[in-house]
């Protein structure tokens, strides 16, 4: 288990507002990850991965406009 934090801006978040784990920015090996789970970080502004632990927020002063 990952006790890691990603903080993101809110240009990291898709459309929906939200970001797939394991992700690029946490820096997870291939040989090391999990299957893939979306996190929906625009809701609270944080999202914790049920496989890995790996916690994403959004940094202080962020926030999600939404893609409509």
């Amino acid at each position: 288990m990952s006790n890691k934090t990603i903080e993101l801006l809110a240009k990291d978040l898709n459309r929906e507002g939200g970001v797939f784990c394991p992700s690029p920015l946490a820096q997870m090996q291939t040989w090391n990850t999990h299957p893939k789970v979306y996190l929906d970080v625009a809701h609270s502004g944080q999202a914790k991965c049920p496989y890995c632990g790996t916690e994403y927020r959004l940094k202080a002063g962020e926030h999600f406009a939404g893609g409509h």
